[in-house]
């Protein structure tokens, strides 16, 4: 049950790693900027219900925030009811990078996940071209201070999610993003494979269903993720779906709030 809360709330590792591992060896791919026209939110809101098999287990919320020419991103999970009885899940992740270029600068996470309380920031250093990785036990106080090479410009796995947003989406296109997983670059292809009616309690939106995949990876064979886009100018992702092998996890668009 530990295993399978870590996973259903780690909410960026749920939606893009959960088959990206690190691929060594592969060529990575470059950031594109985002397409002309799109601008990521000066102010805004997205609450997601989580879903665990046909339990409801907790509750993301993800708010954008416009600094100048750079973006945050905040997220929070949490688990609810008798899941967070059984395993008590709090975990906030937040990201900054370039408006313009998509360039991650830092992304921290903290992470409450039963006994389990981990701090970490990762900052990157385009103009030494490394990333720093600090990160402390908050249980027994061990810290760990790691760097390492990067290629210029990538996204982190809390931005890669609305990143992707802002290239163009059609029917059966595919495109590839750069993802900083701690101390590894992971290539992502991120695949527009159809699309679909998505019904929430916000509505009913039209969607194109993306796939992102890796090629390699100790779980590439164990489960699929899909996101769910608006078949929009926005691509606002209003559900994402983790299908592994010991359950699935249906995060749904629940509350869209400018504030």
């Amino acid at each position: 049950m530990k295993t399978r809360m870590h996973a259903a709330f780690t909410f960026c590792a749920l939606v893009l790693t959960a088959q990206a591992v690190v691929a060594h060896g592969q060529q990575t791919p470059q950031l594109a900027p985002p397409r002309t026209g799109f601008s990521f939110p000066q102010k805004q809101t997205l609450t997601y219900s989580v879903d665990w098999r046909v339990f409801p287990a907790g509750t993301a919320i993800i708010h954008f925030e416009a600094t100048g020419d750079r973006e945050r991103i905040t997220a929070n999970a949490d688990t609810i009811g008798a899941i967070n009885l059984l395993f008590h899940v709090g975990d906030r992740f937040q990201s900054t990078f370039d408006r313009q270029k998509g360039c991650t600068y830092e992304f921290d996470k903290q992470t409450v996940e039963g006994r389990r309380q981990i701090n970490s920031t990762l900052k990157l250093d385009y103009g030494q071209g490394k990333s720093i990785l600090d990160e402390k036990n908050q249980v027994t106080g061990q810290t760990k201070h790691l760097e390492s090479s990067i290629p210029s410009c990538l996204t982190d796995l809390l931005t890669g999610v609305f990143y992707a947003s802002s290239q163009p989406m059609e029917l059966g296109h595919t495109f590839a993003i750069p993802v900083v997983d701690a101390l590894h670059t992971v290539p992502v292809t991120m695949k527009v494979e159809g699309r679909e009616e998505i019904k929430t309690t916000l509505g009913t939106f039209k969607t194109l269903r993306v796939q992102p995949t890796a090629d390699a990876g100790v779980v590439k064979n164990r489960g699929n993720i899909w996101v769910w886009y608006t078949d929009d100018e926005r691509h606002l992702p209003v559900q994402m779906r983790a299908r592994l092998f010991w359950g699935t996890i249906t995060f749904r668009l629940t509350g869209n709030e400018s504030k």
